[in-house]
């Protein structure tokens, strides 16, 4: 599935949790790094708007579906990918993590979250290593010194696995410097997933998920915050739509 902003293209290549841990994998076996995108209503609409996003996202070799309007949109298109929700997707990234002897780190949130959460994880998945986190105070610029900083001692600690916990889009920007600055760390961006982990944050629950209403559970939960950030996604569903119907029959690229 691909998304046309402006010009150029963002396509969706990680269709499934198994192709995202086959890819990880290969990846963290052979010290190669990456970065891992989880691309969603909300993304796009900022996609739109801010170019330098845009030159964030264009850094992250891999790109999976992180909300249920991804998916129903590339079913419309004729070219369906799975749900792949970062969310879900920490326990096994770090199992496959341990697995191939890699050492982990976290950045973001805060101090408590992270330390209840490596508490947790190390407990849970045999042979699981946590050996840096980091939680940036709220003005963090994921371009800046603290950052390059930051990125220095992840590849100084030969780290595999950064999981990336600072929302959108400052994720995806400190991923794509990582990049430049530790070629051998894969970045995994995962907004609140670290929140749920530590019971900082209350996710909803199983049933709401399969009927995918979680988007209504968090807004109601945080409506200040959130409520806007839906309606922007709302408005861009038709045109979205649109293009996807468009794609339907037209050859694939798969550059």
């Amino acid at each position: 599935m691909q998304f046309q902003i402006g010009p150029a293209v963002i396509a969706v290549n990680i269709p499934t949790p198994q192709a995202l841990m086959t890819a990880l994998d290969q990846r963290l076996r052979a010290r190669q790094g990456f970065a891992l995108a989880t691309i969603n209503l909300d993304h796009i609409v900022k996609l739109h708007r801010l170019p330098d996003y845009h030159s964030a996202y264009a850094r992250h070799e891999m790109i999976c579906a992180d909300g249920n309007p991804i998916v129903w949109l590339s079913r419309l298109a004729g070219r369906p990918v799975g749900l792949v929700q970062g969310s879900d997707m920490i326990r096994p990234m770090l199992t496959v993590a341990a697995r191939a002897g890699r050492s982990v780190a976290m950045v973001g949130s805060t101090e408590e979250t992270l330390a209840a959460s490596a508490e947790q994880l190390m407990r849970d998945i045999p042979g699981l290593v946590v050996v840096m986190r980091h939680a940036p105070q709220m003005d963090f610029d994921p371009k800046g010194e603290e950052a390059r900083r930051i990125l220095a001692e992840l590849a100084a600690r030969d780290v595999g696995l950064c999981l990336v916990a600072l929302g959108s889009p400052k994720q995806e920007h400190f991923a794509a410097l990582g990049r430049d600055l530790a070629p051998t760390v894969g970045f995994a961006s995962i907004g609140a997933g670290l929140d749920f982990i530590s019971g900082r944050q209350t996710r909803a629950p199983r049933w709401v998920r399969a009927i995918a209403m979680e988007w209504l559970w968090r807004a109601i939960s945080a409506p200040r915050r959130l409520v806007p950030r839906y309606v922007a996604c709302a408005a861009i569903l038709p045109g979205e739509a649109l293009k996807a119907w468009r794609l339907r029959g037209k050859p694939r690229s798969f550059s």
